[in-house]
């Protein structure tokens, strides 16, 4: 893990790990407003892990205006389902235009960035292959 990486993950919010239990439910429009009003949203993102399985994660994030994700990728399929505003999303050799009501998903370790073209929010929802196997049925 980088320095830098080390040091974003100390300002993020802790987890109560898991959060996962047999069902889950938010109001998405409650949460952004929290978001909003945390300290991290003046760096230009912010994020609240919603669920959290050994193998599954739904991520929702809040993008100010003219910031980025830069490019990375993830082990497992993601995808990304837009709320508000308005985002590019790089991969593929493509730029994919994102608004209100889209929804995108890319395949495994698939490199790409996001752009926000406003400020923006989006459920990110990954999943990791060959995690979260019940210890018992390894027996």
């Amino acid at each position: 893990m980088t320095d830098d990486r080390e040091k974003d993950m100390d300002h993020r919010r802790p987890h109560t790990p898991p959060i996962a239990l047999p069902f889950l439910e938010y109001d998405l429009v409650r949460e952004l407003r929290q978001l909003h009003e945390e300290p991290s949203w003046k760096n230009g993102q912010n994020a609240k892990t919603l669920v959290k399985y050994d193998d599954f994660r739904v991520v929702l994030m809040a993008l100010k205006r003219s910031s980025r994700i830069p490019g990375h990728s993830a082990p497992g399929r993601i995808s990304i389902h837009m709320i508000s505003g308005h985002v590019l999303v790089h991969a593929l050799e493509r730029t994919f235009d994102l608004l209100p009501g889209s929804f995108l998903a890319l395949d495994k370790a698939v490199p790409h960035d996001i752009e926000a073209l406003e400020d923006s929010a989006f459920v990110l929802t990954i999943a990791w292959p060959g995690r979260g196997k019940n210890p018992v049925e390894k027996r």
